[in-house]
């Protein structure tokens, strides 16, 4: 599925920067893989990007930045080294809401209820858009989720997948993805 470097579906995807305030119908969904991590570590949660880890997921920040995407409501990032590196790398991009480091979202978090969160979050604080920024497999869990008939897709690191997500139905689609 992420094949190709940059992929649209329903055209440019964009974010408003100035809500008014109304009934929300629908978000916006953003999932990405952490960067290419080092190997070696005392423990899977201290593993640390490596320099292409770092290159690419800045490449990809760019390449979201290109596609109308340059402001998120809320980050949830995972509080390994990696993912929170990531964050941290392409955080220049953005202008956000919120930064909240989660623990549910590592890489064997629950799918389920992560999404349950997010939908409960984007409900009660009005959210428009939400980035995660987590692990294999949880990233695949995520995006089959929020996506109707879908089985978990493969992420490379620094993936990046956009997804509009109507509340009421609780139904999505893909409008595009990129990898590095």
């Amino acid at each position: 599925m992420f094949g190709r470097s940059v992929c649209n579906s329903n055209g440019v995807g964009s974010i408003e920067a100035n809500k008014v305030l109304r009934e929300l119908e629908s978000m916006k969904v953003f999932i990405m893989r952490h960067g290419e991590a080092g190997t070696f570590a005392q423990s899977d949660a201290e593993r640390t990007l490596t320099d292409r880890g770092e290159s690419q997921s800045r490449q990809v920040a760019q390449a979201v930045v290109e596609q109308g995407v340059s402001q998120f409501d809320l980050v949830l990032v995972s509080p390994y080294i990696r993912a929170q590196q990531t964050w941290d790398c392409i955080s220049s991009n953005f202008t956000t809401g919120s930064v909240e480091t989660s623990d549910d979202i590592t890489p064997y978090g629950q799918a389920d209820d992560v999404y349950q969160y997010v939908c409960a979050l984007a409900e009660t604080r009005n959210l428009d858009s939400v980035l995660l920024v987590s692990h294999l497999p949880l990233v695949g869990y995520l995006t089959a989720e929020f996506v109707d008939d879908m089985s978990a897709p493969m992420f490379p690191t620094s993936g990046f997948a956009a997804v509009d997500f109507d509340l009421e139905k609780r139904s999505g689609a893909i409008e595009w993805h990129i990898a590095p």
